[in-house]
């Protein structure tokens, strides 16, 4: 059997956020693994520092010390600018806040990846249309957010993220606004892409039942990596 291949590597991250006597060091010497073809949860107490870690790992935040290497780039090294281009061509995002544009319609907001690329809108809609048929939003396309549920919002969020076909997929908490069934649904839809080559999701939960969908779990506390192991060796009556 071939050695996995990694997707992201963190080496030593450090992150503090505020100055002087407010300083407050949030991300304590990270070294953590994400390979590809692989889901991998991080779960933790709120206010561990799992956002940060997503967020330093997809390029919006950058480190105070410490070695990014993500899709065989080092983000550590790279300009701003670099980090921005590699980030719209190969990262997705899904987010707590589900940031979308209120004044245009659900497919105009999934396919704002691919308007970033410098894709026609003309050309973008009809993937854009395709993402939301895969998170089961056909007849709503053309609605804007408000007049949908949380839930429906949520999977537009997804469908937006998935829209590009990224290599690397960030979740914040994913199925928060969604049912069993949904959140299921989103999972297997993961799941899918997983399976295709040179692809990774990196997942912060708190959902318990979304668990079985990872190939590995990593724990966090106090802005350290407890422990990272695969799902089938997970302690969960541990973690309930």
């Amino acid at each position: 059997m071939s050695s996995p291949v990694l997707a992201a590597s963190a080496r030593s991250v450090t992150k503090s956020f505020g100055a002087g006597n407010a300083k407050i060091q949030v991300l304590h010497g990270i070294d953590i693994d994400a390979y590809e073809s692989e889901i991998l949860m991080l779960l933790g107490p709120s206010g561990c520092g799992k956002t940060t870690l997503i967020s330093i790992l997809a390029g919006t935040l950058t480190p105070d010390s410490g070695e990014l290497q993500v899709l065989g780039e080092p983000l550590h090294s790279m300009k701003k600018s670099a980090i921005t281009r590699f980030r719209a061509l190969n990262v997705g995002f899904i987010f707590q806040q589900f940031n979308l544009i209120p004044t245009i319609s659900c497919e105009e907001n999934a396919a704002v990846p691919l308007l970033i690329q410098g894709m026609s809108l003309s050309k973008a809609l009809p993937h854009a249309r395709k993402s939301l048929e895969q998170v089961g939003l056909s007849e709503h396309m053309r609605k804007r957010p408000n007049q949908l549920s949380g839930g429906q919002q949520q999977r537009v969020a997804i469908a937006r993220a998935l829209v590009h076909n990224p290599r690397l997929i960030i979740c914040d908490e994913p199925t928060a606004a969604l049912d069993a069934e949904n959140g299921q649904r989103v999972m297997e839809l993961f799941r899918d892409l997983m399976r295709q080559p040179g692809r990774c999701a990196i997942v912060v939960t708190h959902d318990h039942r979304i668990l079985q969908y990872s190939d590995r779990i990593a724990t966090m506390n106090d802005g350290r990596i407890l422990e990272s192991v695969p799902t089938a060796e997970f302690d969960f009556d541990h973690h309930r």
